[in-house]
């Protein structure tokens, strides 16, 4: 009996382990900054701008969560293609704790502008056009969920 006992609640954590989570119910996307980082100089003696968001995960389940995948698409404004994407673990195998919310988790394209004008020029320019950003996230083999769609601000950010 004892046996059997052990054999059963071994599986239950198995199994429990193996769970895979609803990201959009047990998580939230909070603290959302936007803006274009200054990568700085780059070939050719250009000035880099690319887009960035910056986020926290808040847990609102009733019970920890670990291994949480994010993946940020950004895009053109106007434009369905990809305009770079910027894929991370948001939440490791330590886990979140229910209630608690992540540090701050930032995410930037590798695709942006180009310049020899000042960067806060650049913004300015007439051919500038903005950006968003689709934040997708994943727990065990659930399929990537959309957590959040952000515009990002036409403001320059140097950290």
């Amino acid at each position: 009996m004892a046996r059997r006992l052990i054999v059963v609640l071994a599986s239950a954590a198995a199994l429990s382990a193996c769970e895979s989570r609803d990201v959009q119910t047990d998580l939230k996307v909070v603290n959302v900054q936007t803006g274009w980082y200054d990568v700085g100089i780059v070939e050719g003696g250009m000035n880099k701008l690319v887009p960035s968001v910056s986020l926290a995960l808040q847990n609102v389940s009733d019970r920890d969560i670990a291994r949480v995948q994010l993946n940020a698409v950004f895009r053109r404004v106007g434009e369905q293609e990809s305009w770079g994407d910027h894929f991370i673990q948001g939440i490791d195998a330590s886990g979140l704790a229910t209630g608690a919310t992540t540090e701050p988790i930032v995410l930037r394209s590798s695709f942006g502008y180009t310049g020899q004008q000042a960067r806060r020029d650049m913004l300015e320019n007439r051919a500038f056009v903005d950006a968003r950003v689709e934040i997708y996230g994943k727990h065990g083999r659930r399929t990537w969920a959309k957590m959040g769609e952000f515009q990002i601000d036409r403001r320059l950010l140097t950290d």
